[in-house]
């Protein structure tokens, strides 16, 4: 069953930036573009890169590994080397609490 889980303060983390999340096993990563929060699997889907190392250009992460990029809002790839989509997941701010819902 689906639960909302804290990852961080709003101001923790900078606009225009990802953040990593660590959660029963699994790693995510957060982001913040214009006061808006997403989250999606932490991992590239090309290589297993953390995308919490990466660069965030409006809705866009591009891994820092081989330069692939996904849209954060739905997880689409963009661009080669990436093919597959990243997993996405609700996020919302609650008394300035980022929450994912895993």
């Amino acid at each position: 069953m689906p639960q909302w889980i804290d990852t961080a303060a709003l101001d923790d983390i900078e606009d225009e930036d990802v953040m990593r999340f660590d959660h029963a096993g699994h790693i995510y990563a957060i982001y913040r573009v214009d006061d808006q929060v997403y989250a999606s699997d932490g991992l590239c889907t090309h290589e297993q890169a953390p995308l919490s190392d990466g660069f965030v250009m409006g809705h866009v992460i591009e891994c820092p590994k081989h330069n692939g990029r996904f849209d954060i809002r739905d997880g689409r790839a963009l661009c080669a080397p990436v093919c597959e989509k990243l997993g996405t997941y609700p996020a919302k701010v609650e008394a300035g609490r980022i929450l994912i819902e895993v």
